[in-house]
């Protein structure tokens, strides 16, 4: 999700990591039995070069060679389960964190309990990772969001940034002056729109079960009010979150909210002197629960299962960990090795601090996760546009879901 560097690539690439190959359809049951087979979708840079790097250090460390095949998100899920339900997925797979359940569900992924080593981790990283109380994934870096500011702007106007959703719209509405909003955030109708609303969903005591509970009807009704107020633009319905970084960027917005991963970029703009804050709560003493984004390895079963492993531990050890996380700007999956990270890049610590409480979006749902996700961005749009009220659109939801889940 870099700000800059969105996939260009529309079909597939393929990547070998001791020579450069191209085209589709390399992975196949003809590998040699020395090489593994790495699926994901890392087309875009730094993370592609990354990955690159260490898997074949990695590789070198445990006497293989890794063959990667890349390909856009929309495109390498659908085939993934296809592949799970025929039992031929590559050696290792790196996916988003949400889709590891339904590819769980197939019962192709090798179990990763006392097989990686994952001693000290954040409990947070593993519940992503785990489907019906067993681990089948671990992310080395996760991400998660924060509250932007730019000083200069605060500075000007005599601000301090918000910790609660009242001083937020308070601030956001003062900020908001000719061709600058106070708040820029995505409401995009996909998962994004979902991830960036969960904080103040949970925030409110809401849960998946219930969609239409008034905790949830409260969560929405002020987020709906940013837009009524007229602090956040009516565009924000068609932005994904490097828009919004666009938007912060190009001082359309005195605030944003948005992932570390955007945090390389940011530091990269000359003129832009910004401040990263946790998000603002409902109550001062409210709880702050972020959605915890990343991706996670997983080890489909078969005859090169135990030479996958050993390929995973060394991936997840604390010098790749660490190699991977400065890349990306991501919160270490190790709590000690996120907290040498912070010393080098400070603007770090909201995510960091964030990361013990932050909350897998699947946990509570497992693979019903993505039916929910998309009732509930359906009625951010519905609200946000004034189409529905926010308890109606919100019980369309919720019946949405009960529809999707039977």
């Amino acid at each position: 999700m870099s700000l800059r560097t969105r996939a260009a690539t529309a079909a597939c690439a393929a990547f070998a990591l001791t020579t450069t190959l191209s085209g589709c359809g390399l992975i196949t049951a003809d590998t040699p039995r020395n090489t593994l087979t790495v699926s994901d979708y890392y087309t875009a840079e730094p993370g592609n070069t990354a990955l690159t790097e260490i898997l074949r250090s990695c590789g070198r460390q445990t006497g293989v060679s890794v063959v990667r095949e890349v390909m856009p998100r929309a495109q390498l899920v659908p085939k993934l389960l296809r592949d799970g339900a025929a039992k031929t997925l590559p050696d290792l797979v790196l996916s988003d964190n949400p889709d590891l359940p339904k590819l769980a569900s197939t019962g192709a992924l090798l179990p990763l309990e006392g097989r990686v080593k994952t001693e000290g981790f954040y409990e947070s990283v593993l519940k992503a990772g785990t489907y019906k109380n067993k681990l089948y994934g671990v992310a080395p870096g996760v991400n998660g969001l924060a509250l932007f500011y730019d000083k200069a702007i605060f500075k000007k106007a005599g601000l301090e940034p918000p910790t609660t959703w009242k001083e937020l719209r308070k601030s956001a509405a003062e900020l908001t002056k000719d061709h600058r909003y106070g708040l820029a955030l995505s409401a995009v109708a996909t998962e994004e729109g979902s991830w960036q609303y969960e904080p103040f969903f949970w925030g409110a005591g809401a849960d998946f079960a219930q969609l239409d509970s008034a905790e949830s009807v409260s969560a929405l009704t002020y987020w709906t009010s940013l837009f009524q107020d007229g602090s956040i633009s009516k565009s924000a319905l068609n932005w994904q979150q490097s828009d919004v970084a666009e938007q912060f960027i190009g001082h359309h917005a005195a605030m944003m909210i948005n992932g570390s991963w955007q945090l390389a970029a940011l530091s990269a703009e000359k003129g832009l002197d910004y401040g990263v804050v946790p998000l603002p709560t409902q109550n001062s003493d409210g709880p702050s629960v972020t959605p915890l984004g990343g991706e996670t390895w997983a080890v489909p079963k078969g005859d090169k299962q135990d030479k996958a492993v050993q390929v995973l531990n060394c991936v997840l050890s604390k010098d790749h960990m660490i190699q991977w996380a400065r890349l990306r700007a991501d919160v270490p999956a190790d709590p000690a090795v996120a907290e040498q990270l912070v010393k080098e890049q400070p603007d770090l610590a909201p995510f960091v601090a964030s990361a013990p409480t932050a909350r897998s979006r699947t946990a509570e749902l497992g693979t019903a996760y993505p039916a929910v996700s998309k009732a509930l961005y359906t009625a951010l749009q519905q609200a946000a546009i004034g189409q529905l009220s926010p308890a109606k659109a919100l019980a369309d939801a919720q019946r949405q879901a009960r529809s999707a889940d039977h």
